[in-house]
């Protein structure tokens, strides 16, 4: 359980102690600083620890953004600070340092000095202006407040939640504490955490088709004990079972499948409402909800699919061509934030090596900005590049009253538009700033890239010259390269050695592509490039063989990499690096399998020889890459997180 240390002045009939343990906290009172550093001591070194100054006034919800949310090491609001394990050595630090007065800081009490904001967020004035008053001396702030200034001193960050409308203060007076009671009772805490368990930039149609109730749905579940894992959980087997009535082929199947993909899409949305809800952000909660997505709308492609062969339409190479484009798009979107996530800009960085400022100004930065303030068209912008809630909405309504292959054919034609439109505008705001790329992004691309043994023995070999490389030339050479793979696997002949050669170009030019550091404008293009590549050249060979069970075979192919694929992202993204080489190189890497799945296609003795190889590929290759991505995931050193993933 939680440790919460109550400080400074008592107050009678106040609701501190009661909250807290509303929160899961064990409350203990502390009359001075030295029986706090006692009592911290005596708590267990697994548990988090909490300071609150017995003055505090505020909300309950800003008591639970400040103390319980589990992805910060130490979070603070004035008069409360919190530390998870990890951070409890600054707390211990700090507090010591606070106890023996030497914690640093503005100590005089100067009658010019500025005026400072000494309430929480709402505590007002008649005028309606913020509470303020002469600033104090360092040991005339709460406990909390101080503890919170030495472990920020001393090197550890300490969160400090937007609190909005919600009130967080230590008042000084009685007075002061009747206007910060007032401003409490004016705020409707509630409806302030119902509001923010919601995505500020979701698409169009969950804002406003999804939202509105789902947030309620959210909180019915909260108070009935259930979490965000089991939610998503939920609206897995809900997507899987929309998949089997997709399988059937019958009208009514296609209907009720419709129909189930919207409620696990609701579904969908209430996990991640609920773990903002009450702050349930977990490890495994971070890898469920960045996989199962992926695993729904896919799981659903291969049912529509199944369904259409049982009315006699064989769609598959449709169902895997959209899988192919919708995780291209990911990774173009993938690659781009990464690459730019902390970019500088190039007149920024001096010869001395002082860190530029951040990228702005750009040209197509300034067009969007001016579109941003015409209303409509940010909706209309968010719509047109098919966020998850408007895909799904679409391939829900026409399941229910189209056909499987209509399903397809608008997909394609409608992902194929927004991955033009989105890399479009990306591609110019690369090549028209001017900015320098960190080692962090360089690796961050250079991990995505996926890289196996075969490039890397290529890439250690042309190191030198592949450096002095100008410009996008690295880009264009794995755009050929792949092109060389693709037109081979297209139009070579099969059954024959000769479709090996575009494979093999492939694996050189891979190489020389990253085997420069990956900070040029346009590197982060690579990435994607290379998933192109080996998910077009498996669909091309299935396709090519033309016999039973050669493309369901290559979906489930394209469906297992595409997951080791998504899983480095989500690393990445969780601070926790890119998987092991060794799983990487146990996986071939993209330049490995991509040959390996020409080698098959050119030394089959018979056609039918390529789905059970594709099969069995497949099969090794999800073993592989689930058993370390959930070893991973359940462990104790994967970071802990609620990623928002795709905009929705």
């Amino acid at each position: 359980m939680s440790t919460a240390i109550l400080t400074g002045t008592p107050v009678p009939g106040s609701p501190l102690e009661g909250d807290l343990r509303s929160l899961g906290f064990d409350v203990r009172t502390a009359p001075d600083a030295a029986t706090a550093l006692s009592l911290l001591a005596s708590a267990p070194a697994a548990d988090r620890v909490a300071l609150v100054d017995q003055r505090f006034v505020g909300h309950l919800h800003a008591l639970r953004l400040a103390l319980t949310d589990p992805r910060f090491p130490a979070a603070a609001v004035t008069g409360a600070l919190t530390a998870r394990p990890e951070a409890r050595a600054a707390l211990s630090a700090a507090l010591t340092t606070v106890t023996d007065g030497t914690a640093t800081g503005r100590t005089d009490t100067a009658p010019d000095a500025p005026a400072v904001h000494t309430g929480g967020a709402g505590v007002v004035t008649e005028a309606g202006q913020p509470v303020t008053r002469t600033a104090p001396a360092i040991f005339e702030l709460p406990l909390a407040d101080r503890v919170a200034a030495a472990i920020e001193a001393d090197g550890t960050p300490v969160q400090r939640p937007e609190l909005g409308s919600l009130v967080a203060a230590v008042p000084d007076t009685p007075a002061d504490r009747e206007q910060a009671l007032a401003a409490v009772a004016a705020v409707d805490d509630e409806a302030v955490r119902l509001r923010s368990a919601v995505k500020a930039r979701d698409g169009f149609f969950t804002t406003f088709c999804i939202s509105p109730y789902s947030r309620y749905i959210a909180r019915w579940c909260a108070r009935r004990g259930l979490t965000p894992n089991q939610v998503t959980t939920a609206s897995l087997f809900t997507a899987l079972i929309a998949a089997g009535c997709a399988a059937t082929g019958t009208r009514g199947g296609y209907v009720a499948a419709g129909l189930l993909l919207l409620f696990s899409f609701v579904l969908d949305c209430t996990d991640g409402q609920l773990a903002r809800y009450s702050l349930q952000y977990s490890t495994m909660g971070a890898w469920l909800d960045a996989t199962f997505d992926r695993a729904k709308e896919y799981a659903y492609y291969a049912g529509l699919a199944i369904g259409a062969a049982r009315g006699g339409d064989d769609v598959w190479a449709l169902a895997l061509a959209a899988m192919v484009l919708q995780t291209v798009r990911h990774v173009v979107d993938f690659s781009f934030n990464e690459a730019n996530y902390d970019s500088t800009a190039a007149t920024g960085a001096s010869a001395e090596g002082k860190e530029g400022k951040a990228v702005v100004g750009t040209p197509t930065t300034a067009l969007s900005s001016r579109l941003d303030s015409v209303g409509w068209t940010v909706w209309v912008r968010r719509m047109i590049v098919l966020p998850i809630g408007e895909r799904w909405a679409m391939i829900a309504v026409l399941t229910a009253v189209t056909t499987p292959r209509i399903v397809f054919y608008a997909l394609l034609a409608g992902c194929a538009f927004a991955a033009c439109y989105t890399t479009a505008g990306r591609f110019l705001r690369s090549v028209t700033r001017k900015a320098v790329r960190t080692d962090r992004a360089a690796q961050a691309l250079a991990d995505l890239a996926d890289t196996g043994p075969l490039a890397e023995l290529v890439a250690r070999v042309t190191r030198r010259p592949a450096r002095a490389l100008p410009g996008v030339l690295p880009l264009l050479i794995a755009v050929a390269g792949g092109a060389a793979a693709v037109s081979m696997a297209a139009f070579g002949p099969l059954d024959s050695p000769v479709v090996v050669l575009g494979a093999l170009v492939y694996v050189v030019t891979s190489g020389i592509a990253v085997a420069h550091r990956m900070g040029g404008p346009l590197d982060w293009l690579v990435p994607p490039v290379f998933r192109a590549t080996e998910y077009s050249t498996v669909l091309i060979f299935a396709a090519r063989a033309d016999v039973p069970g050669a493309l369901p075979a290559a979906f489930g192919l394209v469906a297992a990499v595409a997951y080791h694929h998504y899983d480095t992202v989500y690393r990445i993204r969780g601070g926790a690096g890119a998987p092991p080489r060794g799983l990487v190189r146990a996986l071939g890497g993209h330049e490995g399998r991509t040959l390996l799945v020409a080698v098959i296609a050119a030394f089959s003795t018979a056609e039918s020889d390529l789905p059970p190889a594709l099969t069995l590929l497949a099969v090794v290759v999800a073993v592989i890459a689930l058993t370390e991505s959930i070893r991973f995931w359940v462990s104790s050193g994967a970071p802990a997180v609620h990623d928002e993933g795709e905009t929705a």
